[in-house]
């Protein structure tokens, strides 16, 4: 097998693949990635050890031990561009052997969960709860750059999304992937279940008009008044569909659950998000703790 080159695949001078700034032997096969850097220490505070602490640039990686289950907390920084980074270098640490720069025999699948924050489309479900991802929708384009491949299920909610939301040609071709069952089944109780869109930005791309006009202003409502079958449209936010997409190419188990924080139809805003993220990171770990 082919060795990859050192310009595809950097290693620092300490063993560490670039970005993550990892080892191997530095990170768990759970794990929870974050947006914001500072909310690694809100998840490892958890911990009842912490044996790794490392960082560079946004991406902050912490893992340790709770309840004699090994967990990483990582940080990606916001966007599919950082997932891109953050995705493929988790998968070369337990799949690509760094002495010979080869991909393993044997493939190690993780699990990879993660916690952030959402805007809801749907006027029940209301700021400060919970919404796990049935599927992550892409307006991102990230995933077309890689070969993929999709179920008849999935082709045909692409087909029903494009004829009904009727984005301007040129914005985006979506894709579509879904959650991990075996992680979707843990995350049932206290938990809304929906289709989440993943958008490239936070204003025009979600909708929000401050000074520039939109080429889709009716997006929101488009958004929320979606179905197909059972699926319909939850929330949206701006990493679940290329942790999903990249995920399921790589054989991982990903799921993504959110805290929402503002709710776009009622125009709320939550007034203490931190204690909803918080309440969320407690939930999630006693989970993973207990069932994962």
């Amino acid at each position: 097998m082919n060795s990859i080159a050192p310009s595809e695949l950097i290693i620092n001078d300490r063993g560490a693949i670039y970005h993550v700034n990892c080892r191997p032997e530095e990170i768990a096969n759970t794990i929870i990635t974050v947006g914001d850097p500072d909310r690694v220490k809100e998840v490892s505070k958890h911990f009842d050890s912490i044996e790794i602490k490392n960082n560079h640039r946004e991406f902050v990686t912490h893992t340790g031990y709770l309840n004699k289950k090994r967990i990483s907390v990582t940080s990606t920084g916001i966007g599919p561009d950082n997932i891109d980074i953050v995705l493929n270098e988790l998968d070369a640490l337990v799949n690509i052997d760094f002495e010979t720069r080869t991909i393993r025999e044997n493939l190690t699948s993780l699990n990879i969960i993660r916690v952030g924050t959402c805007g809801s489309l749907q006027r029940e479900f209301p700021v400060d709860s919970f919404v796990a991802s049935t599927h992550g929708l892409g307006l991102d384009n990230l995933l077309n750059f890689y070969t993929h491949e999709s179920n008849d299920e999935d082709k045909q909610i692409l087909q029903a999304f494009d004829t009904h939301t009727q984005l301007q040609q040129g914005i985006s071709a979506p894709y579509i992937s879904s959650a991990s069952v075996s992680l979707l089944k843990e995350f049932v109780h206290d938990f809304h279940q929906g289709i989440t869109v993943t958008c490239p930005g936070f204003y025009g791309p979600q909708g929000r008009v401050l000074r520039m006009g939109l080429t889709s202003p009716q997006l929101i409502d488009r958004l929320t008044s979606f179905s197909f079958g059972s699926h319909r449209i939850s929330n949206f936010e701006m990493e679940t569909s290329a942790i999903y997409g990249m995920g399921k190419i790589l054989g991982h188990h990903c799921l993504s659950l959110s805290a929402i924080v503002a709710n776009r139809i009622s125009k709320e805003f939550s007034k203490d998000g931190g204690a909803a993220v918080e309440k969320l990171i407690v939930k999630t770990l006693e989970t993973i703790a207990d069932n994962i």
